[in-house]
Parts: structure tokens; C-alpha cells; sequence
């Protein structure tokens, strides 16, 4: 990557990226892997650490000059890692192949180097947003329905 050894934070968090997402190799095959599926062995707990160094790698991207654009993408590949991490065996077996660091470095090294991903992140985000709205409500409106025939079936149990 141009400059990356002229600074420092830039070089500290591709260093970050490689323990997380692909600093040891399985002998004998091409397949990498970083601590990120080790975490994931500690069920919550693990994800959740993993979570947190990766938002601390979003954080230190935003510093470098990551566009709002980039950071909702890159804030949506860490959370699609934890919420997959947390599908009991699928999740630890999909986290090897999914490496959210390593995009999301990616994605800043094309910000960096080709002003790729530029612009304002809020139309992202409000879509997101937007969506989240109508899931909860949706539930809402479910729970509320189930809950109402719930309490009418124990009226009729009387």
C-alpha cells in the first residue's frame, strides 16, 4: 500500500487486521485464520471482544479520513460478523471465510489510494434505519397478536 510505512497508526492497524482476520495458517492447506474464530470458541463473551477491536478498528479508520460512506460500510461487515459468529456452528465455520477486518482495511486502502467510496454515509444509514423501523414494528405487531390470542385462549380454558 502507498505510504503505509510512513504512518504509523495506518501500519498499527493492518497489523490489528492480520491478528484478527489471517496471522496463522493451517499446516499442510492454503487455509488462514486469525483470532477472530479463536474468540468465537468462548461463546458472547469472545464475539463480543472480537466486536469491540473491530469497532476500535473502525474508530481508528475514521481518524485516517474514512469517508461516512465507507464507515456504514464498514460498520455493517463487522456486525454481519457478529451476528453470523453467533449461529451456533454455521457461524464458527463461516467466521474463517469471513473476514470483516480484512475488508474493511481493503476498503480504506482503495479510499486512500483511488478516492474510492467518497461521499456522505447518511443515505445509508437512514435506509438501515428505515429498516430496523419496520422489523421492529413488525415484531411488535406480532408479539402484541400472539399475546392477545394467548390471553383469549386462557379466558376460554375457564
Amino acid at each position: 500500500m502507498k505510504g503505509s510505512k510512513e504512518i504509523p497508526e495506518l501500519e498499527l492497524i493492518e497489523r490489528v487486521t492480520r491478528l484478527m482476520d489471517y496471522a496463522f495458517k493451517i499446516p499442510g492447506t492454503d487455509i488462514r485464520f486469525g483470532l477472530d474464530p479463536i474468540l468465537g470458541l468462548f461463546p458472547f463473551i469472545g464475539d463480543l471482544i472480537s466486536y469491540g477491536i473491530s469497532s476500535s478498528l473502525v474508530l481508528a479508520m475514521v481518524r485516517k479520513g474514512a469517508s461516512g460512506k465507507l464507515v456504514i460500510k464498514m460498520i455493517a461487515n463487522i456486525t454481519l460478523d457478529y451476528i453470523i459468529s453467533n449461529v451456533p456452528v454455521i457461524g464458527y465455520i463461516i467466521d474463517f471465510g469471513y473476514k470483516a477486518n480484512e475488508r474493511n482495511f481493503n476498503l480504506l486502502k482503495e479510499h486512500l489510494e483511488d478516492g474510492k467510496h467518497q461521499g456522505s454515509g447518511w443515505p445509508y444509514l437512514l435506509a438501515i434505519l428505515l429498516v430496523l423501523l419496520v422489523i421492529m414494528t413488525s415484531l411488535a405487531v406480532l408479539v402484541s397478536y400472539a399475546l392477545v390470542h394467548f390471553f383469549q385462549w386462557l379466558g376460554s380454558l375457564s
